[in-house]
């Protein structure tokens, strides 16, 4: 296992600060938005991680965290500018989903630097490549899905009791 330098520190850290900031807002909100106190603390350390990820190179050279990093900053920028209504009737959506898409991004460099470093002495998987930790990356996928599609259901209840058009037959939740 290698030593992490001072950068790397404040890599995980500034990450683990992002983890938990979406983790709050997706509880607090259902989603990640940077009209909340949680989503503005997400998106900025969101962003700092991914650019100090660029100074780090334990691996090598330029590698799949970086380039990670690279496909994170472009969603986050899709995001905002969803946000901002530049991608009309579908603004919210993917604006919601984008932020969303962008938290399970960080889950893949989560699992694997915490499983293959801990514990010190025998970590739970020798490798990135281990086929159970590809495995979980598929499952925390599945689940992000399963989030993204409950958010979508979310925002068309929503629009639609804007429009007035709110349905009465069944239960239909404006929060999932």
């Amino acid at each position: 296992m290698t030593a992490l330098t001072p950068l790397g520190i404040f890599h995980t850290a500034i990450s683990v600060v992002a983890l938990l900031a979406g983790a709050a807002a997706l509880i607090r909100n259902r989603e990640i938005s940077p009209r909340s106190g949680f989503g503005q603390l997400y998106l900025w350390t969101t962003v700092i991680t991914c650019l100090t990820g660029f100074g780090i190179f334990q691996h090598g050279g330029w590698g799949k965290p970086h380039q990670l990093g690279v496909i994170t900053l472009i969603t986050l920028a899709i995001a905002f500018a969803a946000g901002r209504g530049m991608l009309g009737r579908a603004s919210r959506y993917v604006e919601t989903v984008g932020y969303s898409l962008t938290f399970f991004f960080h889950m893949i460099p989560a699992w694997t630097e915490t499983l293959t470093r801990l514990p010190s002495d025998a970590p739970v998987f020798a490798t990135a490549e281990d086929p159970r930790l590809q495995a979980l990356y598929g499952l925390s996928f599945i689940v992000f899905l399963i989030g993204a599609a409950a958010q979508v259901r979310s925002l068309r209840a929503q629009q639609r009791q804007r429009a007035g058009g709110a349905s009465t037959v069944g239960f239909v939740s404006s929060r999932w």
